[in-house]
């Protein structure tokens, strides 16, 4: 399935759809409040399989696992009228409390976890950011995409966030990364570069 577009605009995102971006001038400020700092983006599909996770501090694996466990658990359970963010608890151990802030396309959740001083509808923008991107990388992106091209899916949420730190929230500024990236996979790799149109033609069908 594919992540679907609407353009009614539901309050605070509801799960299921994705609205238009709004232009850059109107974006929330993540930045007004001091640097935005994230833990971890968890991209996790409706079995509760994870497709990409990227912990920005020191998390041993078998916890990782737990957190994404307990995530999907929080995340899942929500009702479609709820508001797309909440209390995480103490996911990370210790007395820091975090907070969960996702959006729901189709088959996939998108999280994204920071401390509980993170503004809840900058992070829904960047979010939305982020799978407009993968949007215009994939041309309609879907899960299968996220599954089989984690490279690239890698590379638009390092051109986003390193280190936990938000660096840019204008998809028109990642595009051009995204695409000169692409230029040189293909001056690379030609015979990768015609799998990849054959695979694209292939999806239109």
């Amino acid at each position: 399935r594919r992540l679907v577009f609407s353009a009614r605009p539901p309050p605070f995102v509801r799960s299921g759809r994705l609205r238009p971006a709004a232009p850059a001038a109107r974006r929330t400020p993540l930045g007004a409040l001091g640097p935005t700092m994230l833990k971890c983006v968890i991209i996790i599909n409706n079995s509760g399989l994870p497709r990409l996770v990227k912990f920005y501090e020191h998390v041993p694996v078998d916890r990782q696992q737990q957190i994404i466990k307990e995530v999907f658990g929080l995340v899942s359970k929500r009702s479609e009228r709820a508001c797309n963010f909440l209390e995480g608890g103490a996911l990370f151990g210790g007395d820091d409390d975090v907070k969960l802030i996702y959006r729901h396309y189709a088959t996939l959740y998108f999280v994204f976890v920071g401390d509980s001083q993170e503004s809840e509808l900058g992070i829904l923008d960047l979010i939305q950011v982020f799978v407009e991107s993968l949007d215009k990388c994939f041309e309609n992106v879907c899960e299968l995409d996220i599954i089989f091209h984690p490279d690239r899916v890698w590379y638009i949420l390092d051109e986003i966030i390193q280190g936990g730190m938000v660096l840019e929230t204008r998809s028109e500024q990642i595009l051009p990364a995204i695409q000169a990236q692409a230029k040189v996979e293909r001056e690379q790799d030609p015979l990768r570069s015609g799998l990849a149109n054959v695979a694209s033609l292939l999806k239109r069908k």
